[in-house]
């Protein structure tokens, strides 16, 4: 049997961050965490949550999925989309809002470490490990776009 695909017009919203930071030969490093059923590399990344804006959630979700903690950007990166497999197994399209997320401290303790594995990648691997197409053009574009602003 295969799971049925929802059929709406309209994906369902979710917002993320894109977490960076500078590593100590001066090139950025891309914050990747695992998903917590595939086992995929993702951004961390959730619902919008009623009374915060939706750069707000995304910092919020940073710290519960990751532990990160930094200066988020109120402006997005960029939108990508992609199928989320829900509990009964049945995939909903999902569009993600990502915010650039400047890592200033991360944590040993937060919400969902023990479901999830984090792994610092140069900007070319975090593209590379990702599978969703959208979300490793964002990756690519926003380094491309740092590296411009620091020259």
């Amino acid at each position: 049997m295969t799971a049925a695909i929802e059929d709406t017009a309209e994906p369902r919203r979710q917002v993320g961050v894109l977490p960076f930071q500078q590593g100590r030969d001066g090139e950025n490093r891309i914050l990747l965490v695992t998903s917590r059923e595939s086992r995929r590399w993702v951004i961390p990344k959730g619902w919008p949550m009623k009374g915060r804006k939706p750069f707000e959630a995304a910092a919020r979700e940073a710290y519960e999925e990751a532990g990160l903690r930094g200066d988020v950007g109120k402006r997005p990166l960029g939108y990508y989309v992609y199928q989320k497999r829900l509990k009964n197994l049945d995939a909903v399209l999902c569009q993600v809002k990502v915010f650039p997320l400047k890592v200033r401290k991360q944590l040993k303790n937060f919400p969902e470490a023990n479901q999830r594995e984090l792994r610092w990648f140069t900007p070319a691997e975090a593209a590379e490990a990702v599978s969703e197409s959208g979300l490793a053009a964002i990756i690519r574009a926003t380094c491309r776009q740092v590296k411009a602003t620091d020259a």
